[in-house]
């Protein structure tokens, strides 16, 4: 197989953390696009750069592997990739990225692919730490060994890389040799299955006879055949495997021993290696991790305040901007309170992604989260989680929406899907307007033991529960989602880097435009569906909600404000959403609650903190910023059939517990979906979660009542 070295798909390859995502985005700069792997949920990064011919080459950012036996979902789609080499998908060169201070590892995965029989290019990265440590290889030496192109460079600075692009415009020979020659035991099969199935190469038809099951472009006769081949020379895959690894480090540990050039007296350890000791230490290395999660939290909830706040003032104003300048009517109404407060609901996220992303990706480039994954993973492993699920978790604190585009890190599918799935219990800063109106009805402002706040233990209560229903939640949901793959901590500790900026700045770049040009659309699509259920209903009482306002409150003496206020809660009850809300009253009477906390549950389903403000609208009141008044309204109110306050301990409790866990954001659907690729998971969630909400409220409004 050779390529011209024009319109080439070229694929990049190598182990976590050997520098393969810097490469590509040095190669593909801002031209670069995300999708899917066809027929999975397992992104690809494709992106296109100009090369020295003139030509555009397509770049592969492949997930990584450790070698060609998957481990995971991301793995196996690569494997299949390499595998498959009738399909569209196959590259028309590989470049295997390896991290080039630790060569024994990584040189695996190359002996391997290098077997396939594809057109290969192997890349030293991290050329400038192996320079530091006075080490030097033969290049000369290991290319003629491998009998594939090798080619130093530094894909930070981009030092090799106008090379490397040179040999990917030539023609790319076929592997020289041959570094794994199939067993005498096996050849017999391997030739018979290779014939039968036109393979390329021995190491290939090796490949099918090991591992059929995960092969997922594999035709039913042909997988039947491949097990009629198995059975009729006896191979038995588990033998052949390890037998095989060992023959590739003895190769591997010859070609090290006659390419390594290194000083005369070794450094015993490393600066990573004494940085190692403390932030990996059982005690200090918990301490500082929680600290650098506390900085992490306090960033996404302050940092973005102001952002947040200036980009809410644009669209509010632009809003009303609409609304005095454009003729009065269904349209201007729609784009003002619809569609402009549904694109500001979107852009408004954009401060806390960047901020978060911007974290996780200093402490990706820098090399600590490495060390995060190493010592939460024991911990989380427990709850069916993995290391790497920390991060989301305490981000899902500030907001669901960053935290679960963050499970992006989690390479396993299961122990990402769980995390995705659970995230939205921790209490994010949107139930913290309904948290605190509906304490400060219930809990009285007593201090306990002389300085603790009552009230502000019920809030750290309620923040405690959200998490114990995470943890016990992934719990459940390890034992009933039925996948045999399973989950290794396999990893390499890389060396302690300054982050690179440009690569910082990608990630914000994508994952921002990603959220808002995916999630966004399903956002705003929701926003104005909920604004015309809000803003429409049937009969007349919408055109005519004024005179039958002054109709009802001819006795009364009301002000200017005090009747627009009454206005709109007349509409708002007489609206799709509010008969929504009445005809839901039989299924919320058993919490306690009547069709006006009915309204507030359908119209607080676009966000948490709407339930303030359509409380506010209501009661009448008419600002809710005013959170005395709604108060003091609340609490006024009158239970019709018990002749008590409809508020009651019972009621607020029940009404805490239900937003604690309720799925109440569509942004969150929207991003899992995103980031699910389908509306399977985000139903599930919405579903499991609305079940233990309305069980949960019920056994404490039953209990307290």
């Amino acid at each position: 197989m050779q390529t011209s070295g024009k319109h080439v798909k070229i694929a990049l390859v190598g182990n976590p953390n050997s520098g393969k995502s810097s490469l590509f985005n040095y190669l593909t700069g801002l031209n670069q696009k995300t999708g899917n792997f066809p027929g999975v949920t397992v992104e690809k990064r494709v992106g296109f750069s100009k090369m020295p011919d003139g030509h555009q080459a397509q770049f592969i950012d492949l997930p990584g592997i450790y070698s060609l036996y998957p481990r995971s979902l991301d793995e196996q789609i690569v494997s299949e990739i390499l595998l498959n080499h009738k399909s569209p998908e196959c590259p028309d060169a590989i470049v295997v990225i390896v991290d080039a201070t630790n060569l024994k590892r990584s040189l695996l995965l190359v002996t391997q692919i290098s077997d396939l029989g594809l057109p290969v290019v192997l890349a030293l990265n991290m050329m400038d730490l192996v320079a530091k440590k006075q080490i030097s290889y033969n290049l000369v030496e290991m290319s003629q060994q491998l009998g594939i192109p090798v080619v130093p460079i530094n894909a930070r600075n981009g030092m090799g890389v106008d090379q490397l692009k040179s040999i990917l415009c030539k023609p790319i020979a076929l592997p020289g040799k041959t570094i794994f020659p199939v067993f005498d035991e096996a050849k017999a099969g391997v030739q018979e299955l290779r014939t039968a199935l036109e393979l390329d190469n021995d190491y290939e038809a090796y490949q099918f006879l090991q591992q059929p099951s995960t092969l997922g472009f594999l035709k039913p006769e042909d997988r039947d055949l491949i097990h009629q081949v198995k059975e009729k020379y006896k191979f038995f895959p588990g033998k052949f495997h390890g037998a095989e690894t060992v023959q590739r480090y003895s190769f591997i540990q010859s070609l090290l021993d006659s390419v390594t050039i290194k000083p005369a007296i070794e450094s015993k350890t490393s600066r990573s290696t004494d940085f190692d000791k403390i932030l990996t230490h059982r005690v200090w290395g918990y301490a500082i991790f929680f600290g650098i999660l506390f900085l992490i939290f306090q960033a996404i909830f302050a940092w973005a305040t102001v952002p947040m706040d200036f980009i809410d003032g644009v669209f509010a104003s632009f809003s009303n901007y609409l609304s005095e300048t454009l003729p009065d009517g269904p349209l201007t109404r729609m784009l003002a309170q619809g569609v402009v407060p549904g694109i500001g609901g979107i852009v408004i996220f954009i401060p806390q992604i960047a901020i978060l992303f911007a974290f996780i990706s200093v402490l990706e480039e820098s090399g600590y989260m490495s060390r995060v994954v190493f010592l939460m993973d024991k911990i989380m492993r427990k709850f069916g989680l993995n290391g790497k699920s920390v991060v989301p978790l305490i981000s899902g604190v500030a907001c669901a929406i960053p935290a679960i585009m963050a499970t992006r890190t989690i390479d396993n599918w299961k122990e990402r899907t769980i995390t995705i799935l659970v995230t939205p219990l921790m209490s994010c800063s949107a139930r913290l307007p309904v948290f605190t109106i509906l304490i400060a009805l219930i809990v009285p402002e007593d201090m306990v033991f002389g300085f603790f706040n009552l009230q502000g233990l019920a809030l750290m209560g309620l923040y405690l529960l959200g998490f114990a229903a995470a943890m016990l939640s992934a719990v459940v949901i390890k034992m009933l989602i039925n996948v045999k793959e399973r989950s290794y901590l396999i990893m390499e500790m890389p060396t302690y880097r300054w982050p690179k900026w440009s690569n910082v700045g990608y990630t914000i770049y994508d994952k921002t435009k990603s959220f808002v040009f995916e999630a966004g659309k399903v956002i705003l699509a929701i926003a104005v569906v909920l604004w015309v259920l809000a803003s429409y209903g049937p009969g007349d009482h919408q055109e005519n909600a004024r005179e039958y306002v002054l109709k009802e409150s001819e006795n009364l003496r009301l002000t200017e404000q005090g009747l627009e206020d009454r206005v709109a809660a007349y509409k708002l009850e007489h609206s799709y959403a509010g008969i929504l809300g009445k005809s839901i009253e039989p299924i919320i009477r058993p919490l306690g609650y009547d069709w006006k906390i009915g309204i507030a549950l359908v119209t607080s389903f676009a966000a948490r903190e709407v339930f303030v403000g359509t409380m506010a609208t209501i009661y009448s009141i008419g600002s809710e910023e005013d959170q005395t008044t709604i108060k003091s309204r609340m609490k006024a109110e009158i239970n019709p059939e018990t002749g008590g306050p409809r508020y009651t301990p019972a009621v607020g409790f029940s009404l805490l517990v239900f937003y604690t866990f309720a799925m109440q954001c569509m942004s969150t659907i929207a991003v899992v979906y995103r980031e699910t690729k389908g509306w399977k998971w985000p139903m599930i969630q919405l579903v499991y979660m609305t079940v233990l909400a309305y069980v949960s409220a019920f056994i404490v409004f039953q209990s307290l009542s």
